[in-house]
């Protein structure tokens, strides 16, 4: 699966949380484009990249409950009426769309009778209606609160969530969790330092049993679960 970041932040050098979301992208799989960081769009290859992309995502700052005004830039300029459904081809049907956003504010204010007003799906309704329009498959808003206020332990679980985001299969249930997990994990040990490498391969050795003993376990509910229907 290939998966395209559209970046979208006038001041993308100068954002921590932007910053860490770069340094956090998997080493495969992943383009990355910062759109505002581009002298002059070129149509006829940000369409390109688009049709070779199995995933889409728009990652932004939330500004006044909306994306910067590149980001609307870009679309205006690339996602033409003509590309995205003039022709009845629908080059982007069936490709997945996912937001990753950034919110000053706590996850709190962003429901009816916060502080906000509005839920985060209220704000980004626009680009749910793209995706509809282009015929695409809209992924649950990946939602990053307060980046400044987050402890060293809740940045480690960002890096995971956030390439799961990117690269797992959807949805995002148990068991696509742990073959996103299971895929990772001989790079994961292999990239620790030698003294480490033991440790490692103990918890792959562990999360495979673990991963044996809760797919036998599924089985038997099942089977009970049929014993019960008849």
């Amino acid at each position: 699966m290939t998966t395209l970041v559209l970046v979208s932040h006038p001041q993308l050098a100068d954002s921590t949380s932007q910053q860490f979301l770069k340094e956090s992208l998997p080493s495969t799989g992943v383009k990355w484009e910062h759109i505002e960081g581009q002298q002059a769009l070129d149509v006829d290859q940000e369409q390109a990249q688009l049709r070779q992309a199995d995933r889409i995502i728009f990652q932004f700052p939330l500004y006044w409950y909306a994306a910067p005004a590149g980001l609307k830039t870009w679309e205006d300029t690339v996602l033409t009426r003509t590309f995205v459904y003039g022709d009845h081809r629908y080059p982007l049907a069936g490709k997945e769309l996912g937001i990753v956003v950034t919110t000053g504010m706590p996850q709190q204010a962003f429901q009816r009778g916060g502080a906000e007003g509005l839920t985060l799906d209220a704000a980004l309704a626009p680009l749910a209606a793209l995706a509809h329009r282009a015929r695409m498959t809209w992924l649950p808003v990946f939602p990053i609160y307060q980046f400044g206020y987050l402890e060293e332990p809740e940045k480690l679980q960002l890096v995971i969530d956030y390439q799961r985001y990117l690269t797992q299969r959807q949805p995002d249930s148990l068991a696509n969790r742990q073959d996103w997990f299971a895929q990772q994990l001989p790079g994961m040990v292999a990239n620790l330092p030698t003294e480490q490498q033991a440790t490692g391969k103990l918890i792959a050795s562990v999360f495979d049993q673990n991963r044996e003993q809760l797919d036998q376990l599924t089985d038997t509910l099942a089977m009970i679960k049929e014993q019960e229907d008849d």
